[in-house]
């Protein structure tokens, strides 16, 4: 792993260890923490459900798995400070992990139906938003406070919401949320709140810092220190984007000549993505790259083509088109943002050949 910090561990696999398999292997999915990993005893954690429901519920593990259908989701999940790095070359971004392409994976995830147990409390139909909120405290914001975020009701109670005990067949990891954990599939991980011990109907937004504050997409000339709650454009749906992972980095020297490259497409939502297309020449002439069958509804896509690599420095270029017609923009000069959120530009890797 690639890892950006040890306390709160963040790391991104690298670019090579994600173009193997549809689903991540536990041990290669990236960690996004804003604070330590608490320590919480499965046996005693309980799952408050309260606000605007007819009947605030108290839920151990047993009474999840026992009053409710276990259900399964595919799901990619996506930082969004994705490719963070690319804007950063950009235009310093001070105080953030410089995130490759890397803090996107996917998994078979386990759980119940968040829907199903906001209609076992009884959703008030006041209710607009659905906040989540955990245990670990952050240090960014001052005061320290912990970690919440929120979706609308409508996100919400879509059936591909869970509250997920388990990834990929096995118990959740401490450090991916265990024992519960929140699964947004299309949205930012960042509304896919880890160790979940409460979950409350409001008519507005959660007001924690990583929903109110964080998360929110600044002008360019904005100073994040000083923003409010508020501020900017909050941060839901993933946006479209691509990148290469193999060849695996960028400068690598490879021989001219044939050389496959493999890479993912996401777009968020329920966009699908439509098309990937790459180019030797900056984008003046494109071809089409294979994409392989998409795994599940809510996953990215693999694809794959191969190139003709000329001696010398070379640069594969490549973009993504979605189900609505809407493409990558071209830099990530026009993308610049003082937190460094949602670089969706072209993908570049830069070779030498010969």
């Amino acid at each position: 792993m690639v890892v950006h910090e040890r306390e709160p561990f963040n790391a991104e696999p690298p670019r090579g260890a994600l173009g193997e398999e549809e689903l991540t292997p536990l041990d290669t999915f990236y960690v996004r923490n804003h604070g330590p990993v608490p320590a919480l005893d499965p046996a005693a954690w309980r799952l408050t459900v309260d606000g605007l429901v007819e009947r605030p519920l108290e839920l151990s593990l047993d009474a999840l798995r026992e009053r409710f259908e276990e259900a399964e989701v595919v799901a990619t999940l996506q930082c969004a400070g994705n490719r963070r790095a690319g804007l950063a070359d950009v235009r310093d971004i001070p105080g953030e992990d410089p995130w490759g392409p890397g803090a996107t994976s996917t998994a078979r995830w386990s759980g119940v139906r968040l829907a199903d147990v906001l209609a076992a409390a009884g959703l008030l139909p006041q209710a607009a938003h659905i906040a989540f909120a955990a245990p670990d405290v952050s240090t960014i914001p001052d005061p320290p406070q912990p970690y919440g975020g929120s979706v609308p009701v409508a996100k919400a109670c879509s059936a591909e919401v869970l509250l997920a005990w388990a990834m990929n067949g096995r118990p959740l990891p401490p450090v991916h949320g265990a024992p519960l954990r929140v699964v947004v599939p299309g949205w930012i991980g960042a509304r896919s709140v880890k160790w979940l011990q409460r979950v409350t109907a409001r008519r507005e937004p959660s007001d924690a810092y990583f929903q109110a504050t964080a998360y929110r997409l600044l002008p360019a000339d904005a100073d994040p220190a000083h923003a409010g709650p508020g501020d900017g454009i909050s941060l839901g749906p993933i946006a479209l984007n691509c990148d290469i992972l193999r060849p695996g980095q960028q400068h690598t020297r490879l021989p001219a000549g044939p050389t496959e490259v493999v890479g993912y497409a996401l777009a968020g939502d329920d966009r699908t993505v439509a098309r990937v297309d790459v180019s030797l020449d900056g984008g003046l002439t494109w071809t089409q790259a294979d994409l392989a069958p998409r795994p599940a509804r809510w996953t990215w896509q693999l694809w794959r083509t191969t190139v003709e690599l000329p001696p010398g420095e070379a640069e594969i270029t490549v973009r993504a088109w979605d189900s609505t017609g809407a493409t990558q923009p071209e830099s990530p000069a026009h993308l610049w943002n003082p937190k460094g959120y949602a670089n969706n530009s072209w993908a570049r890797l830069r070779l030498v050949c010969g």
